[in-house]
This record gives C-alpha cells, structure tokens and sequence, in this order.
C-alpha cells in the first residue's frame, strides 16, 4: 500500500521550532572527529521517517541481523520532521537517531546544529550511486556529509492527452488561462522553486541562477506570477491521493505530480502522460541524518549502510513509489516487479538527472558572498499570501 508524503505550510505550533537558525553550521566535520569503524549495535534504533521508510518486509531481516529494534516515528511533512528533531523524544526511551529528510528540510537541520557528519566510507554502497547524490548540495556542506542519500523522485508535467493539445513542451501551460480551473500544483512552499525555475529559462533578465536562491527582487516576481496563476488553480493538492482522483474525475486536466501518481492513473486506465518541460523540473530526494545527540550511533550507520544496498533500496523503492539513488537496484526492482526501474525513471543517462534540480532548503547565504535571499521562513509566508 502506498504510504503518503504530505506538504503543506508549517503549523503555527510550531513555528518556533521551524525558524531557519542564523547561527551557522556547528563545526564538527573534521575528519578527526568521525568514527573510523562502525561498532556493535546498542540494541535499538529510533527513527523519524516517511511513513514506509523502514517497512517491515524489509526492515525485519536487518532487526533480525543487527539486534537493533526499530522504534518508528511517521512524519506526516518535513515541518513535522524538524520540529520532531528539534524537541527530541524517541521510542525506547531515548532521543530520535536518524531522520529521513527530504530537501526542503535538510538545510535546516545542519544550520540548526540537529545532525551530525557522518563518514560516508562507512557505507559501501555510496561509491555505487548516481554520481549526483553522492555529495548533493542539500546534505553535504564545505566537504562534510550530513547523511546518506536514499531515494528521490522528479515534479513531472502530467497532462490529459484527450484534452490537452498540442502536448505540452513547457511549464508555461500550467499559467495559461487556457486551461483555467483545470490545474493542480502542491500545496507547499517548495513549489515557489518550480516557479522560479520556469521564470530563470523564460525571464533571463531576472538573473535567477538557481531557483532555490532567490533575491527580494527575484523573489517578488516569482510570487507575483504564482499569485496570477491562483485563479487558475482548482486545487492545490496535498497527498497523491488528492491529485489522482482530480485527474481520474476530470476536474483537473493539467498539473505538477511525481511518477507515482501518473503510474498510479495509467494504471487505472486514465488517458495521462507526464514529461519533464523544456526548463527542467525540480524534484525530491532524501538523506538519512543522523542525530546529532545520537544515542544509537552504531545502529543508526548499521541501518544507513543496509537501507542503502541494492536489494533494500529495489524493495523500499516499491513500497513508497520512488525511485533509488543506486542505480544497481534496477534488476532487483524489474525481478520484483517488471519493468518497474523504467517506469521510475532509474535507468536514465547523467543528462536526465542534471536538468532536475534538488530540493534545497532556501537560505540567505546566496553562495555568492551575499546574504540578500530569502530564506525559507520567507517562502512560508510568501505562499500563504499565495494560497489566499
């Protein structure tokens, strides 16, 4: 069964706790300080995750040869999983070990001090992956790896092809008045990034380089086109489910999804395609951090360096509906289920994955020398503004 992902704007509860700290990333990155082996397991485990992310029809063989017990934790949103990080607790009676963050989080969690470097030689299987999520700017900074990538997924086009025509080449179709009242984007402040994307490719002049570090200026004209577009929109959807049945009763012809949701409607005999535009796409990917009070250390690299082999990540991939960032999962992945590894998109040259661009937590540090984008306490804001 198919375990939803949500995003939506962060709860006023807690806002204090999802502020992005201006504090700076902690030190504690020097080679020095990170263990050289990883030692027994302690016995238990205690996780923050995407509901699925330690499924049992795999997690149970790595409980049964570890000893380590699983204490789970679903987060419903990536606000859920940095305020849970910030307020410790835990199952078994200790602080959170690991989190699955996505992007959007990731950032956050290094700049507020909650996850620690880790030694990425510890985990065999990193030397194996997609060259791009090997040191991705989202969980790795000034050369230290705050966590082991996992799986990702890409924000695709889909459309309607009885009613969308000509197919669709660019993003500009989901800001055409064409198909007013027919359109469906997420509900969540990350998609400001999809729109500044579509702005950076046909606006050059804005000077937007990266869609995820945006000026005020830069910034004010990407909300004002997400602002044009709100009369557009039938709905914002928040989990998969929203967006199928939207496609599956009409209501919506045109809009941004992720594979799942287009396997899911082609499956059911829905007349849908997706692509990624001429401008690229943005997309998802996920680390397993470690907590930086981490009371299970030698579990939580145990769990990274399992939760990362071929054969887990095949078996993960289909449990969630996402995508590995080893690419030696694909034949297990076609054995479990044919043909699956195509259909999420894991047999791709390099060139497909360099027009996706990763979900990165936006902070001011524009990595150019200036301090002058809007950090992501901004987005929040902006797209509440959006929404109306």
């Amino acid at each position: 069964m198919r375990r939803i992902r949500k995003g939506h704007v962060l709860l006023a509860a807690f806002v204090a706790a999802l502020c992005v700290p201006a504090s700076g990333i902690t030190s504690g990155g020097a080679a020095g300080s990170l263990p050289t082996k990883i030692g027994k397991g302690e016995g238990s485990l205690n996780l923050i995750e995407w509901p699925a992310y330690s499924d049992k029809s795999f997690a149970n063989k790595f409980v049964h040869q570890t000893g380590c017990k699983i204490h789970r934790k679903d987060a419903g949103t990536s606000n859920d999983m940095v305020a849970l990080m910030r307020t410790g607790g835990g199952g078994g009676g200790g602080q959170y070990d690991l989190v699955s963050a996505s992007g959007d989080a990731s950032l956050r969690l290094i700049r507020g001090g909650d996850v620690q470097p880790i030694n990425i030689n510890l985990i065999p299987s990193w030397k194996d992956f997609i060259s791009i999520f090997k040191s991705p700017a989202h969980n790795t900074v000034n050369g230290a790896h705050y966590g082991v990538s996992v799986q990702w997924g890409p924000n695709t086009l889909l459309y309607n092809t009885k009613k969308v025509k000509p197919a669709p080449t660019s993003w500009a179709s989901i800001y055409d008045k064409k198909y007013k009242g027919k359109i469906t984007v997420p509900d969540n402040p990350i998609q400001i990034a999809d729109a500044a994307l579509y702005l950076m490719k046909s606006k050059p002049s804005l000077g937007i380089r990266d869609p995820y570090e945006l000026n005020k200026s830069q910034f004010d004209a990407t909300v004002s086109l997400l602002k044009q577009q709100r009369s557009l929109i039938k709905k914002y959807w928040t989990t998969e489910p929203d967006e199928i049945g939207l496609f599956k009763s009409g209501d919506t012809v045109i809009g941004a999804t992720w594979p799942y949701q287009t396997l899911q409607l082609q499956a059911a005999k829905s007349p849908v395609k997706e692509l990624i535009p001429k401008e690229g796409a943005t997309g998802w990917a996920d680390t397993w951090m470690l907590a930086k009070k981490a009371k299970h250390p030698n579990c939580a690299y145990l769990w990274m360096k399992y939760a990362t082999t071929p054969q887990v990540e095949a078996k993960q991939a289909l449990v969630f509906g996402e995508t590995p960032v080893n690419p030696k999962a694909c034949p297990f992945m076609n054995k479990i289920e044919a043909g699956s590894c195509a259909k999420y998109h894991l047999n791709q040259p390099l060139s497909y994955y360099q027009q996706i661009h990763f979900w990165k937590t936006p902070i001011a540090d524009c990595g150019n020398g200036k301090k002058d984008c809007m950090d992501y306490n901004a987005w929040q804001r902006a797209w509440t503004q959006v929404k109306g």
